[in-house]
């Protein structure tokens, strides 16, 4: 491939493009770079969430949390049985009384306990302001441990929020092992789909920056109580933007609103 050629695509992804080449093999230099960049994913997988960096982060900001676990007793088990990890434990679930709310806020460290360590509170950070300025009301923030997406939808039911948000770590690519993911879910209970829900992905500095995903996220919300839906039926508009939501959050860096992906294109009958 054309060198400049490279160099301009570079400029636009962290995929692998352009790759170097030794005879008809790639160069030794990609080759590591590969194995390095797929064991940064497995790392990923495999790592547990730092609960405490969290607390320390939520007493600091002065926000309300609790501690949950589900089904789900240890990673290996997590990974190997997908619902448990939709599944809150006995002992989690009796922690929960109703407080209906606009908002509950589900903190799950998903496929990735890193991203989530890294974005989960900077994203928070960018969007408490618009839901302070809206005066919607908002449960404690749930930090849940071996959490699956649909583990909101039993959090959101007991409390009685209107909305279940969960921000919970992607299933790392080879080169995004820290993606976070935002899930916004209208009236959560046991029964949804991935259908009726709205999804921001590939939230970090690399892809989708903090203010952006706030941006998008504060539209979600907005509309999903204006409307009371979420999902497929739920669009992102192309002019979100000029609206009052927008005037509340700081500017995303130039080229930042286009570089997310919407994962409610299309429906889906799974469960995530």
């Amino acid at each position: 491939m054309d060198s400049d050629l490279t160099k301009t695509l570079r400029q636009y992804t962290s995929a692998r493009v352009g790759l170097n080449r030794a005879g008809f093999s790639l160069a030794i230099g990609e080759v590591l770079n590969f194995q390095l960049a797929h064991a940064r994913a497995r790392d990923a997988v495999h790592a547990t969430l730092d609960v405490q960096s969290l607390v320390a982060g939520l007493r600091e900001r002065r926000l309300p949390f609790c501690v949950l676990r589900t089904a789900a007793l240890d990673r290996a088990t997590y990974l190997r049985h997908p619902d448990l990890g939709r599944t809150l434990s006995s002992e989690s679930a009796a922690q929960l009384t109703s407080a209906p709310s606009d908002l509950v806020f589900v903190i799950a460290d998903g496929l990735s306990a890193v991203a989530v360590g890294r974005h989960a509170l900077p994203l928070l950070d960018e969007v408490l302001p618009t839901v302070i300025a809206n005066k919607w009301s908002v449960g404690p923030i749930c930090i849940v441990e071996q959490g699956r997406v649909a583990v909101a939808d039993a959090i959101g039911a007991a409390l009685q929020a209107k909305i279940s948000v969960v921000l919970i770590g992607e299933r790392p690519g080879l080169s995004s092992p820290d993606s976070l993911g935002a899930y916004i879910t209208w009236a959560p209970h046991r029964r949804r789909t991935d259908a009726e829900r709205n999804c921001i992905s590939n939230i970090r500095p690399e892809g989708l920056g903090y203010a952006a995903a706030a941006r998008m996220l504060a539209f979600y919300l907005r509309e999903s109580l204006r409307r009371k839906l979420s999902g497929i039926a739920l669009k992102l508009s192309a002019d979100f933007e000029k609206g009052p939501i927008s005037n509340q959050l700081p500017d995303p860096k130039p080229g930042e609103i286009g570089n997310y992906r919407e994962c409610n294109n299309a429906p889906k009958k799974g469960r995530a």
